[in-house]
């Protein structure tokens, strides 16, 4: 399946994002608000997608008339025949009453049958011990991994609850119930490939600090499960072989959980999880998941930097073109919080010296919430006919969404890249000038003359300032660019100590600053950077030399927010180029617009080893 869409089909995507934009009010795809409700009660987890034979949505979603873990736990299934805009009353996998049922996902065979693999509180706990003598009244993570089934894409389910058996691991039998009580619970994706599928199961071995304070994966195969009608015939092996499960690299943490499952084209299988260690984990498998490489913090391909996320889930999905999609939070946090935005990673196989492995993009934000406390996370993607939807939730509404097709297709094409964006080019100059006209930029927020209060409207604008240049020095102080107002008004891009390079901004109301990530500029050396502010999730973003900061080992966040109040970068009505510079500025553009990482990666690209030959200088 191609990953482009042809003009009639592209011109049918815009008009559906367009109709959601007059939903809520926000013109930018990417805000949640604009995706379409999964109804739910209170509490919504896991919003989990498969297609069904007749061509349907089948959503399964964990839902509680309380918070997460109450005893009104409960798993429902939904369909949709109109792509999400609308679904059927929920029915339950499970009789009212509990005991707790959770965190469901779908496996959907070729003859139509489909499968729904769930935790169940087979026993009725009522409370569990921690490691340290303590108890927990929440019981939604223990007893029996069940499944059962539809043969009629979801509106009736089998009478009959099948438990899966599961090998015991060393983490069970070392548990405080020495193994007669198991914790575990799942969040990823079965995966089917030949005659074969694979579901993650994560193990919990202890109870305790942050709930969970032990914690590995576990693999359940089966060799039947596509093609044997009946379900108590239905064959699980557990794995990796021996007594310990996916843990985190040696020397982390003692958490590794969420285990998210692909293939490669030749047949190993690739595995991602998260930690608590600042980095998400992975491992590859080329034994059809019976042993495992030496767990390693996911890199953005060999020899290049670890990907930064927080304990939270990251999820890995093969696409149709034989692609991947990596879901991430792209900071180094090591707890649950700053799950907003959420970003998304294209992945390749590349060959290396131990066979397949994955090499990744440059990252966009896929998803954002205007609140930075409100934590989106446990997506599934779905994709028809060249469209890409995703699933999200935050614990309290599960929505779908349609993503931007110009993203995805950004970010496939991102490694390859080397066109010079042209769309919202303002002003492209290239040295000797010194100074050149600087039109009007975009505003970001406005008074709106249509409200009855007269209050703000947000335009969701952004603009992009880009470089290419060579320092002599890296003392600090040095102005790039600028077109600062006397009374501060405007922006200046200025290097800092620790070879790092600076943006500062204001409206005369309301300043801000953001720094590149320390040590990635040379004396002597030409480098590119893009500035990006974004006025959708309100961020900036500093590319340099095609890499976007991520924070390295100097700060959890490489990306800064900047105030909702910013209303503009207006300041004098001329670009400065390198007033001051122990060096060169010997290509500058400005854009009324934030790029795309992928843009920013194009416009580097395009320029590497050679002087980017760029356009006469524009006065628009």
């Amino acid at each position: 399946m191609k990953a482009s869409l042809g003009p009639r089909r592209l011109g049918l995507v815009l008009v559906a994002l367009s109709a959601s934009f007059a939903r809520s009010g926000v013109p930018d795809p990417r805000h949640i608000a604009n995706g379409r409700l999964i109804p739910g009660e209170a509490y919504c987890d896991q919003p989990y997608l498969a297609k069904t034979a007749d061509g349907a949505w089948l959503c399964v979603m964990t839902t509680a008339s309380g918070v997460e873990g109450s005893s009104t736990q409960h798993v429902i299934a939904l369909r949709s025949t109109d792509r999400g805009q609308t679904w059927s009353a929920p029915v339950r996998l499970e009789p009212a009453g509990g005991p707790e049922n959770s965190y469901a996902v779908l496996l959907p065979t070729p003859g139509g049958r489909i499968y729904c693999f769930y935790n169940f509180n087979a026993e009725n706990l009522r409370e569990v011990r921690t490691e340290t003598g303590g108890v927990f009244q929440r019981v939604d993570s223990l007893g029996d991994y069940v499944f059962r089934y539809t043969d009629d894409g979801g509106r009736t389910w089998s009478d009959r609850r099948f438990t899966v058996p599961v090998r015991e691991f060393a983490c069970d039998r070392e548990n405080v119930y020495g193994g007669r009580v198991r914790f575990f619970w799942n969040v990823g994706r079965p995966l089917v490939a030949g005659n074969t599928a694979w579901l993650t199961l994560h193990k919990v071995g202890a109870m305790g600090a942050g709930f969970f304070a032990q914690s590995e994966g576990a693999i359940l195969r089966s060799d039947n499960i596509l093609t044997e009608p009946q379900a108590d015939r239905i064959r699980f092996e557990t794995l990796p072989d021996g007594d310990l499960g996916l843990r985190a690299p040696p020397g982390g943490g003692r958490i590794a959980e969420e285990q998210s499952l692909t293939r490669l084209s030749d047949g190993s299988l690739f595995c991602v999880y998260r930690s608590v260690d600042g980095h998400p984990v992975c491992s590859y498998s080329r034994d059809e998941g019976h042993h495992w490489s030496t767990p390693e913090y996911l890199a953005y391909g060999p020899d290049k930097r670890r990907f930064r996320h927080p304990r939270a889930a990251n999820f890995v999905w093969r696409c149709a073109n034989g692609r991947f999609l990596y879901w991430f939070h792209n900071h180094g946090g090591r707890g649950y919080e700053d799950r907003n935005p959420a970003w998304l990673s294209a992945g390749r196989e590349v060959m290396a010296s131990d066979g397949l492995r994955l090499a990744w993009t440059e990252p966009e934000i896929a998803l954002y919430d205007d609140d930075p406390f409100v934590r989106i996370s446990y997506p599934d993607l779905l994709e028809e006919a060249g469209r890409f939807f995703v699933t999200e939730t935050q614990k309290h509404v599960g929505r779908v969404h349609e993503l931007d097709p110009g993203l995805i297709a950004g970010m496939f094409a991102q490694h390859t890249n080397g066109v010079v964006a042209a769309a919202g080019l303002l002003v492209e100059a290239r040295a000797p000038a010194a100074s050149v006209p600087l039109p009007r930029l975009p505003v970001f927020i406005e008074r709106d003359a249509g409200r009855p209060d007269f209050g703000q409207r947000d335009n969701r604008a952004g603009i992009t300032i880009e470089a290419w240049f060579r320092l002599a020095s890296l003392t600090a102080g040095q102005t790039l660019l600028s077109n600062r107002a006397p009374d501060g008004r405007g922006f200046a891009l200025t290097t800092v100590a620790g070879g790092t390079l600076e943006f500062r901004f204001s409206d005369g109301r309301t300043a801000g600053s953001w720094q590149s990530d320390p040590g990635l500029l040379e004396a002597g050396r030409q480098h590119h950077v893009a500035v990006i502010l974004d006025g959708g999730p309100k961020l900036v973003l500093l590319v340099v030399d095609g890499r976007l900061g991520d924070g390295g080992t100097s700060r959890q966040f490489g990306w800064g927010r900047f105030s909702p109040n910013l209303r503009g970068l207006d300041g004098s009505a001329a670009l400065r180029i390198a007033p001051d510079l122990e060096g060169e500025v010997r290509l500058a553009r400005v854009y009324g617009r934030a790029l795309r990482t992928s843009e920013a990666v194009g416009n580097w690209r395009a320029g590497i080893g050679a002087v980017p030959t760029g356009h006469p200088v524009r006065n628009p």
